[in-house]
């Protein structure tokens, strides 16, 4: 099944000669940096939400749109799916970017557990 994970903007970066945005992106407690490419016509902006797949987002969405979907996954069963799916992006070569991170706000951390 393929999973759109919703993730909050914590930081975002630009990368490489070619500027490449990304962003350190927040998914219940996970951070990961993800790839910004797809949302260069409307670039979001820390504190804002996008639904996420294998490390892009994909489209920003409403704080209330990434609780209903992390709810949907878990009704579905796919919430441990999406967190493999998080952790897989890997920052292990990325210093620091993990202190850099403010706590998801509205209490969905819980929506996993």
């Amino acid at each position: 099944m393929c999973l759109a994970i919703p993730g909050q903007v914590v930081e975002i970066f630009s990368e490489g000669s070619d500027e490449r945005k990304t962003a350190l992106i927040d998914v219940v407690g996970v951070r990961r940096k993800v790839d910004l490419g797809l949302l260069q016509d409307d670039m979001p902006r820390p504190g804002e939400w996008v639904l996420i797949h294998v490390g892009f987002a994909m489209s920003k969405i409403s704080e209330e749109d990434a609780i209903d979907q992390m709810l949907t996954l878990r009704a579905l069963g796919e919430a441990e799916s999406a967190m493999q799916e998080v952790e897989g992006y890997g920052l292990e070569n990325d210093e620091g970017a993990n202190a850099s991170v403010k706590t998801v706000q509205s209490g969905s951390k819980d929506l996993i557990q």
